[in-house]
């Protein structure tokens, strides 16, 4: 049975479309508008092991928050689609991932329960790249994703002071317990 899912959204201020395959490579084809979150995107299905396609047009020229919370519940629905009855997954993982002095603590359940802790504190910042990512979108980047595909979500960061570490640093640890999670054992 093939764990796929596409799904579009379209809203007033954002035109998005996702595909994802849980069993696919890690490859990925993004373009949200937005850069840095391309690359967090990209992070997220590399070190998960699937293929995700993003394809998103939003109200860029207003800010990149539309853009960064729908692209978020599209990928988000995907998962949860994809997962379907999630017979047979693991459905628990955690672990501490590291991005240089960066440490986050990920740890999720694919309970169909949607709740999300978030505990990482951002040393202040300018927002990345351009057209800019306000660091504080991480937060509802993710929390937005696992409230959609209904997981529970603790994050905890352990060190860390250069906030792109730190965002990176989440997005890997997120996709890394999502591989471990969705992963078939019986």
């Amino acid at each position: 049975m093939a764990r796929t899912a596409t799904v579009t959204r379209t809203t007033k201020e954002t035109s998005i479309e996702v595909r994802l395959d849980l069993d696919g490579s890690g490859a990925s084809r993004i373009s949200t508008g937005i850069p840095f979150y391309d690359h967090m995107l990209e992070q997220l299905a590399r070190h998960g092991g699937f293929d995700l396609d993003v394809a998103a047009t939003g109200d860029l020229h207003i800010d990149t928050h539309h853009t960064v919370e729908d692209v978020a519940l599209a990928v988000g629905e995907a998962l949860r689609t994809a997962l379907g009855d999630k017979a047979g997954v693991r459905r628990f993982a955690s672990g501490l991932y590291p991005l240089d002095e960066a440490l986050v603590e990920v740890a999720l359940d694919l309970s169909g329960r949607p709740h999300v802790e978030w505990n990482v504190p951002m040393p202040e910042c300018l927002p990345l790249g351009n057209p800019p990512f306000d660091p504080s979108l991480a937060e509802h980047a993710v929390s937005s994703l696992a409230t959609n595909a209904h997981i529970t979500l603790h994050v905890n960061l352990k060190a860390g002071r250069n906030v792109h570490h730190i965002i990176e640093a989440t997005f890997k640890g997120l996709a890394r317990c999502l591989l471990d999670a969705v992963r078939i054992e019986s």
